[in-house]
């Protein structure tokens, strides 16, 4: 990143993108999370510190364990899936991405995972200008 954000500048800005997301850390341990009170895919408080194992229905846990392994070995560097939920009664369309983590030398620091409502994106069309 070029240049640096004050603290209480990066926290708006974790808490304003349209993407909820959730940072694991090396050894899967949920570090944080953001938009608490409006996820997608709620958790509770005590999580964080925990295994993110916990945290993934068991359907689809040996396909997240899959991932993080393969981002740990090198092999990955992001999954991206799609999956229909019934959200306040209707169906929507949800966008979840893993990235891997890694620092200046390549080596695996964690995993971020974004999820994010595209049901809205999906139904654009034409474009749309500045301030129209």
């Amino acid at each position: 990143m070029i240049g640096s954000l004050p603290k209480d500048v990066l926290e708006a800005l974790l808490e304003t993108i349209p993407v909820e997301f959730s940072v694991v850390d090396a050894d899967d341990r949920v570090l944080a999370w953001n938009k608490h009170e409006s996820r997608i895919f709620k958790r509770p408080t005590g999580v964080a510190g925990k295994s993110v194992q916990k945290c993934h229905p068991q359907k689809s846990l040996q396909k997240v364990e899959q991932i993080l392994q393969e981002m740990k070995a090198g092999t990955r560097d992001k999954a991206r899936f799609w999956i229909d939920l019934t959200i306040d009664g209707e169906k929507q369309k949800v966008l979840i991405e893993y990235y891997a983590l890694r620092d200046a030398e390549g080596n695996y620091l964690g995993c971020l995972e974004a999820s994010q409502n595209i049901q809205e994106l999906q139904a654009l069309t034409g474009e749309r200008r500045l301030l129209d």
